[in-house]
């Protein structure tokens, strides 16, 4: 068993909330078949896993600081729980060059969470699933959040 994390985007936080309260505590996928842009993963959490790609991607030292997340809602002590995430993360993510992504990836996947010996390219169509998510939180002047299920 392993940490669900799903990544999104919204125009603000009582969008978010309001997403997540409407769909029974989850963020999809919706009964009425309505469509979120929406990112499934398992055990990529915003504060470690994210912000050590984030600080790969800034060329600066990881900190329990890099990412910038607030919890917004829970429903209950053991989750689900939705937090947001700071706007300068997304930006960070959706300003990675396309030219950057296998350097990224092979140094990502080598990082003590994710710890893969596989081809350096392992990581770039996750790499660039967040980046999407992130260019297209930033060209609509919306946010990221993130939803977590243990």
């Amino acid at each position: 068993m392993g940490v669900l994390t799903d990544y999104f985007r919204a125009a603000d936080d009582a969008a978010a909330v309001k997403l997540i309260e409407d769909n029974d505590g989850s963020p999809g996928p919706f009964s009425d078949g309505t469509a979120l842009d929406l990112l499934y993963f398992k055990g990529l959490d915003a504060d470690v896993t994210l912000g050590k790609l984030v600080s790969l991607a800034r060329g600066v030292e990881w900190t329990v600081d890099t990412v910038d997340s607030h919890l917004l809602w829970s429903a209950e002590e053991t989750g689900p729980w939705l937090a947001s995430v700071d706007d300068a993360t997304r930006d960070t993510l959706a300003g990675i060059a396309p030219d950057r992504l296998l350097e990224l990836s092979a140094r990502w996947q080598r990082i003590e969470e994710i710890d893969s010996d596989g081809p350096d390219d392992d990581y770039v169509p996750t790499i660039e699933a967040l980046q999407g998510l992130a260019q297209r939180a930033r060209d609509a002047g919306e946010h990221l959040y993130y939803w977590i299920c243990v």
